[in-house]
């Protein structure tokens, strides 16, 4: 991987593991903080919903900015937020920082992904962001299960110390490794000196909005369903606290090889790939539901979720590529967006399905319910879109020998 990828890959993996790693400290969260389990989740609806309302808006009036100076400047509110999470006297300032904090993070992954799809061959451009995306993924794998043990340990104040000590270093990686010459005027041919009203036109397109609703679908079934990992693991599985981390490491695995396996599907065929992903989570889902109670079946049905979980990311973001060419870095933004007001939305309908007395196991299967209807979402898009071409654009020549310039400092 080209070092500014692997810069922007960390950065990636700062604010995922961010947005993350409250699933695993929920309790201990809940009891210094004296609020209940519910609450304690609507740390994550309130980061989410910060992505959902910021990240259009700031790549919006950002579009202009040198693309570096821009990430440097997302990096640092980012580390002013959870330094400010950190020291939160009580859980209304908590509350704020998590929204503040999550001001940086739509605008950053989108930039990273798009950046990362004009370094790439135009039949690669959803394995390019899918190498992003393992940001998420070692998020899960890595910064998660460490963020709860230090959060176990050490009490969860110290948890966002972790999360802004790496951010500072990964400020540091994107200073030196990522080129200035990645700018707005190098993304002229991807639509990005249009005026802001011609930008805004592509939210006019059908298939644009319908992709973005199954985002918002898709991904809230998945964090329906992670946001309670902690309590489902312990409650239902009778896993010791101290293996909740090792538990979450399985499920970041998972997470990895789905990437991997979700952004090659849609190279070959968006669609596709798009349709396969939505049907193995609701198996995956299913499945874990079955098997929670029992430990060894309860482990493997998580891995088997870790991966059906993040093989939607690459597919879904390579569709809205496919619709949105005039306007790729704000359409990816929007879908950053989209991603994460299904996480706020699956937060809440895990809160909502324990508040009404159904268990934390029942999470599982009102997350399987909406990926039902994502499932039938897609199916309607794709019979939509039988007589478009599903695969990506491709870049043209000049292009693409411009961005794989760019690859190196």
């Amino acid at each position: 991987m080209p070092l500014p990828l692997l810069a922007l890959m960390l950065g990636v993996f700062c604010v995922g593991t961010a947005e993350v790693v409250i699933a695993g400290i929920l309790p201990e969260m809940s009891a210094d903080l004296h609020v209940s389990i519910p609450s304690a989740g609507l740390l994550v609806t309130g980061y989410a919903l910060g992505v959902t309302i910021g990240g259009p808006v700031i790549t919006l009036l950002t579009t202009r900015w040198s693309r570096k100076a821009l990430l440097l400047s997302l990096m640092g509110v980012f580390i002013a937020g959870n330094v400010i999470a950190a020291l939160a006297p009580n859980y209304g300032t908590l509350m704020g920082a998590r929204v503040f904090t999550s001001l940086s993070h739509g605008t950053f992954a989108a930039v990273a992904w798009h950046v990362a799809a004009l370094m790439s061959p135009p039949d690669k451009q959803a394995t390019a962001m899918a190498k992003i995306a393992l940001g998420f993924n070692f998020a899960n794998v890595l910064g998660s299960p460490i963020g709860t043990f230090i959060g176990q340990q050490f009490g969860w104040r110290a948890t966002f110390g972790y999360v802004t000590a790496f951010a500072v270093v990964c400020h540091l990686l994107i200073y030196k490794f990522v080129p200035s010459t990645l700018s707005t005027e190098s993304d002229e041919t991807a639509g990005e000196n249009l005026s802001l009203r011609e930008q805004m036109k592509v939210f006019g397109k059908g298939s644009l909005q319908l992709s973005m609703l199954i985002t918002v679908l898709a991904q809230g079934a998945v964090f329906t369903t992670s946001t309670y990992l902690a309590p489902l693991l312990r409650d239902i599985g009778h896993f010791a606290p101290a293996m909740v981390g090792i538990l979450l490491i399985v499920f970041g695995v998972g997470s990895v090889l789905g990437n991997i396996l979700g952004g090659r599907a849609a190279d070959a065929n968006v669609m596709r790939g798009v349709l396969r992903a939505q049907a193995a989570l609701l198996a995956a889902l299913l499945i874990f539901w079955v098997a929670a109670p029992h430990q060894i079946p309860a482990a493997l049905a998580l891995f088997v979720f870790g991966a059906a979980a993040f093989s939607i990311i690459p597919a879904l973001q390579a569709r809205i590529l496919a619709v949105a060419a005039a306007a790729p870095a704000l359409a990816l933004s929007a879908n950053v967006s989209a991603f994460n007001l299904g996480n706020g939305l699956g937060a809440w309908l895990g809160g909502t399905t324990i508040d009404l007395g159904l268990g934390v196991r029942s999470v599982t299967l009102t997350a399987a319910l909406a990926t039902t209807i994502a499932l039938l979402l897609s199916l309607a898009m794709w019979a939509r879109s039988r007589r478009e071409s599903p695969e990506l654009p491709a870049l043209d020549a000049s292009t693409a020998d411009a961005a794989l310039t760019q690859k190196t400092p």
